[in-house]
């Protein structure tokens, strides 16, 4: 019933194996691909025919983690799988941007590409497998796809470079200072195609060094897959890419030269107006049967592409006049925002971003449902690309694959630099509001959001800065560098590189290459370019703050103290009654950790100590030999109970009273009464020994010997 074909491989410390033929064999690839005891199920069908009027590749990946993976339950009501969480979406994102650029140019039909995570060790992360399988299933196909590729991820710690580091290595990076870095490279035999990437301040070399060894790493896994497909491979589709050279030519003799024009100016909204002008001029130049040609998008957009991409390569002008290496000018402001805890709007050319800073308690930490376990997360970043940034009419939802994407680069920046948890013990939530775009708003992101942290007072390691770089490779090998690129660069050129770090090393890298041909020698250019436009821009930015800012006085004030963890039991009480108690008689925000570690919130100081007071009470041993304020609660015939520690009583014996025979306690005590007692020590049975007449009960001060002798 079965034609199984089945390859397996050492790749590093587990086994890879590749599977197909069992398993949903009316897809037109599937294969099943599992690394240590982690396993996904890539499903890859395509469409024979394009859609008509299609003028772009609609190609689909879809990534979902079922929970039974892990041998868990989905939380939340419905317990099942619903939207897709982050981290499937930042999946998907990484699956696609490496394939996306390896179909064949002119496939235009739809493909549809569906990772399903079906067991998962909790070591092997299934993102990396699932990239495999998915390039197993498209080579697979038939579909033109020009791969295969393979993934690797790469670990840094002491030094060396680690293969496919483990889930719990790669967890709270920046509360493991020996790991230094979590970076997913995906590329074919002959080139890279995409990097992605969390850095700890590393430098230049030790970056391209990581990309390099995953690279050669990934070698033996394109191997394994090209190995598969030489037994299980369908037969290829039958796609010629179709030859629209005649409309080309008639195209470009329309309106090559008013296109040329449109590309020399500088704004933005008036070069987009006309650029589309010139479209339409070329369109009123055409016939009826060349207006409706399905290429004729593809024929503009490879005349644009050829203005822009050539005059560039061979004159060093950008189409905003800008040289090559050139940033466009920079203004910061911080504090723009009254009532804000941080706020700050930084502006590069016609990129803008309104970047806001919240800082919060424990309880605002974001708690996150993930297949390797439930954790939390105290640094939110979120990212909002509204239609009016970029002069559009649009529907406004929620955040998409692109707001997502682009909030988690951000995120892998900025974090790299926050404080220990244990000195700074604030949730902080960083939101960009994308109010202008040309060109990388993500960077822009990374750089309000840096001035807004300080501003709101968070004592960042230092600033973060970030600038996208873009590569134009012409055919004959020359190529151009740019530095902060617009969008139609972005559009029309063949990489995107997005570097974000401090004035010491990187953070964060993100790359995607449209292109094969990208050397390591072009690599190293673009991260020396890049690093002297984040210097650059770290000095422009400093213009606006140098320095964090005081805290915030629209923020809470955190106090934290360590508590033995025997004693948080007796501090949260049966039910939650005295951790209820503290929290309504002080008007403080109490967390506890299971650690110990107890914070206490509030704007007001006073609330904060009183609550510190009363938990310290609770979890304090008396010391013997010290002096205290208590209230009798209890008169006996042979003395008076005094409260005087916390919930702590203790005896003061009838003798212990005064230095004068008493008939009974009563005669000098009642109940409610505050006294002053010294602890005098514990008896056989553990009991409170408290003396009253050895201490002054005006001033609290012990009595000196002599008065003790002389009264005698």
């Amino acid at each position: 019933m079965f034609n199984v074909t089945k390859k397996s491989m050492q790749w590093g410390e587990e086994t890879l194996t590749l599977e197909t033929g069992k398993v949903a064999r009316q897809a037109d690839g599937t294969v099943i691909a599992t690394l240590g005891e982690t396993s996904v199920m890539a499903n890859v069908t395509f469409a024979r025919q394009q859609k008509p009027g299609q003028d772009f590749f609609p190609l689909t990946v879809h990534y979902q983690e079922k929970y039974y993976a892990a041998g868990k339950v989905p939380g939340g009501f419905f317990k099942r799988e619903a939207r897709p969480t982050e981290k499937e979406t930042l999946t998907a994102r990484l699956i696609d941007r490496p394939i996306r650029p390896l179909f064949v140019p002119g496939f235009k039909n739809e493909v549809l590409v569906m990772c399903t995570v079906l067991s998962h060790d909790l070591v092997n992360d299934p993102d990396m497998v699932a990239m495999i399988a998915a390039s197993a299933a498209l080579t697979l196909s038939g579909a033109p796809f020009m791969g295969p590729i393979a993934a690797a991820r790469v670990g840094f710690e002491g030094g060396e470079y680690v293969l496919n580091p483990t889930v719990d290595d790669m967890q709270d990076l920046r509360l493991n200072p020996d790991q230094r870095l979590d970076l997913v490279v995906a590329g074919t035999k002959d080139a890279v195609m995409m990097v992605e990437s969390e850095a700890y301040e590393l430098t230049e070399a030790e970056m391209l060094g990581a990309v390099k060894f995953a690279h050669e790493q990934i070698q033996p896994v394109i191997d394994l897959i090209i190995s598969l497909a030489e037994d299980a491979a369908k037969e290829p589709f039958d796609f010629q890419p179709a030859d629209y050279s005649e409309l080309f030519a008639v195209v470009k003799a329309a309106g090559e030269e008013q296109m040329r024009a449109a590309f020399a100016i500088t704004d933005k909204q008036e070069r987009t107006a006309a650029v589309a002008a010139a479209r339409d001029a070329i369109k009123a130049s055409l016939t009826e049967e060349q207006l409706e040609d399905a290429n004729l998008g593809s024929a503009l957009k490879k005349l644009e592409a050829g203005i822009l991409r050539g005059d560039v390569v061979k004159t060093g002008k950008r189409i905003d006049g800008r040289s090559t290496t050139d940033v466009r000018a920079i203004e910061s402001e911080t504090g723009m925002l009254p009532r804000t805890h941080g706020s700050a709007l930084f502006t590069r050319g016609e990129t803008q971003a309104l970047a806001v800073t919240t800082l919060g308690t424990g309880d605002d930490e974001q708690f996150i449902d993930a297949l390797h376990g439930n954790f939390k997360s105290n640094f939110l970043l979120h990212y909002n690309f509204p239609p009016y940034s970029v002069g559009e009419v649009g529907r406004v939802g929620s955040p998409g694959r692109r707001e997502i994407g682009h909030g988690k680069l951000a995120w892998r920046a900025l974090q790299a630099v926050l404080p220990a948890p244990t000195d700074f013990p604030y949730t902080i939530r960083v939101v960009s509001e994308i109010t202008e775009s040309n060109g990388s708003s993500s960077m822009a992101s990374v750089c309000g959001g840096s001035l807004s942290m300080m501003d709101a007072g968070v004592p960042l390691k230092a600033p973060v800065a970030g600038v996208a770089m873009g590569l134009i490779l012409e055919d004959d090998g020359s190529y151009a560098i740019l530095s902060d690129i617009l969008g139609d660069e972005d559009h029309l050129g063949d990489m995107d590189f997005k570097v974000a770090g401090t004035d010491k090393g990187i953070t964060s890298l993100q790359m995607d290459i449209k292109v094969a041909g990208i050397t390591p020698e072009i690599m190293e250019k673009a991260l020396d370019q890049a690093k002297d436009g984040r210097l650059h821009i770290l000095g422009e930015m400093a213009k606006a703050l140098s320095e964090t800012n005081a805290f915030s006085v629209h923020a809470p004030r955190i106090e934290t103290m360590q508590i033995p963890t025997d004693k948080i039991r007796e501090v949260i009480g049966s039910g939650g009654k005295v951790i209820r108690e503290i929290v309504e008689t002080s008007g403080a925000k109490v967390d506890i950790n299971d650690d110990g570690v107890i914070k206490i919130a509030s704007a007001d100081g006073t609330a904060i100590q009183k609550a510190y007071d009363m938990i310290h009470s609770i979890v304090a041993e008396p010391e013997e030999g010290a002096i205290y304020t208590g209230k009798v609660v209890k008169i006996v015939d042979f003395g008076a109970f005094v409260n005087f520690f916390g919930k702590r009583d203790g005896l003061v014996h009838v003798s212990q009273i005064e230095n004068r025979r008493l008939n009974h306690p009563s005669d000098v005590l009642k109940e409610g009464q505050e006294v002053k007692v010294k602890l005098l020590g514990f008896d056989d049975r553990g009991k409170v020994r408290l003396s009253m007449k050895i201490v002054d009960q005006e001033t609290g001060e012990e009595i000196k010997a002599e008065k003790k002798e002389d009264a005698e």
